[in-house]
């Protein structure tokens, strides 16, 4: 595929309701979207980077700068036969993930489009409907977080995830618990405790979680180590697995008993699908975390999640979920076993809402050779 152009649009879209975990609360989301042209054809990708460095240390500025400045000159005006030869032209880049994922997912949309293909296809995934769940942030108090927790099972999500921070953990489980003695559950620190404090979760053991999300530090594997051999609940590490090697180096040092796969967090889709498959071969079961994205990244974790390792609920809410308007045409829907249906169209699967895509976009530029 030979690049021709390729745009960038920074948007800010407006969330139905705050949205609060351990490093901060957010009313409004912003992503960098991705329109490459090769040989005459459109692809898009997301940058799942927000504002802020909560998450992570990109933010759309970073992210901005990372792929006007280096990325783009690497790829501009090149032939590039196959996403992962992209992702050896950028090597050179450390770091810098979610930049590179965002232009990599545009690549895969572009090759799907030419092949012919839907991105499940390409990408080798079994599954049509992908079993997803719910992500709720920290609330107010206790009560509107189970007045939350009763709208969605309502809704028909059989899964369910809140957030978690010191103050606000066992005691919120434990009434979700008592109330939904059989609900599917499980937590999300988003690393707001150390090895010293994480000692309070311990009740949590006794509530039959599905796992405990990244309790400790977003740089850390050892401590959770340490951390694991102290619950019989199954840790999962999200922020920390930055790529194959530190998924290889958690599974050898049990860090962890499950891992969140997030493309944009490992540098794209290839890394993502290496991760997949050596936690395949070694029996630890992965999901994909969400990053409230717009229905092109939403499509594209569909895609990922179709892979038969994913063998728990992901974080990828139907559209209505989180924003009042979506940048995509297409807009998923909650199927009644909790599931949604991987798109089939060539691609990701999805076009774009030109006007919402306007009504959304802060600035724009586009880049030739």
């Amino acid at each position: 595929m030979l690049i021709e152009r390729i745009t960038l649009y920074h948007l800010r879209m407006r969330l139905k309701a705050p949205f609060e975990t351990s490093f901060g609360s957010i009313d409004t989301r912003d992503c960098i979207l991705v329109e490459v042209t090769a040989d005459g054809v459109d692809g898009y990708g997301e940058c799942v980077a927000d504002r802020d460095p909560g998450y992570c240390y990109e933010t759309v500025g970073t992210a901005w700068h990372i792929m006007e400045d280096f990325l783009i000159p690497a790829i501009l005006g090149e032939n590039i036969k196959h996403p992962i030869n992209y992702l050896d032209q950028v090597a050179g880049v450390r770091g810098h993930q979610l930049a590179k994922a965002g232009i990599e997912m545009a690549l895969w949309d572009v090759q799907g489009k030419q092949q012919g293909k839907s991105l499940r296809q390409l990408l080798g995934g079994s599954k049509e409907r992908v079993p997803v769940g719910v992500s709720i942030g920290i609330k107010k108090s206790p009560e509107k977080l189970l007045a939350s927790v009763d709208d969605y099972l309502e809704k028909g999500y059989q899964r369910i995830k809140i957030k978690i921070k010191p103050g606000r953990d066992v005691k919120e489980t434990q009434l979700i618990r008592k109330r939904y003695p059989n609900l599917a559950l499980q937590v999300d620190a988003n690393s707001a405790y150390t090895i010293e404090s994480a000692g309070m979760l311990k009740p949590l053991d006794d509530l039959d979680l599905l796992l405990i999300e990244q309790p400790l530090a977003e740089d850390d594997l050892w401590d959770h180590s340490r951390l694991q051999a102290e619950f019989s609940t199954p840790i999962c590490l999200d922020e920390s697995i930055h790529s194959l090697r530190h998924a290889r180096q958690a599974i050898e040092m049990k860090a962890g008993r499950v891992i969140n796969i997030k493309p944009g967090r490992v540098g794209g889709l290839i890394q993502a699908v290496s991760i997949h498959d050596l936690c395949q071969e070694s029996d630890i079961p992965v999901w994909c975390g969400g990053m409230l994205e717009t229905g092109v990244g939403r499509a594209s974790n569909l895609a990922l999640a179709s892979l038969p390792n994913f063998t728990l609920p992901g974080d990828i809410s139907a559209s209505e979920r989180y924003y009042f308007e979506d940048v995509t045409n297409e807009l998923f829907s909650l199927n009644s076993d909790s599931t949604i249906t991987v798109p089939e169209r060539p691609g990701l699967g999805v076009t774009i809402n030109r006007e919402a895509l306007k009504r959304a976009t802060l600035r724009n530029k586009t880049y030739t050779p």
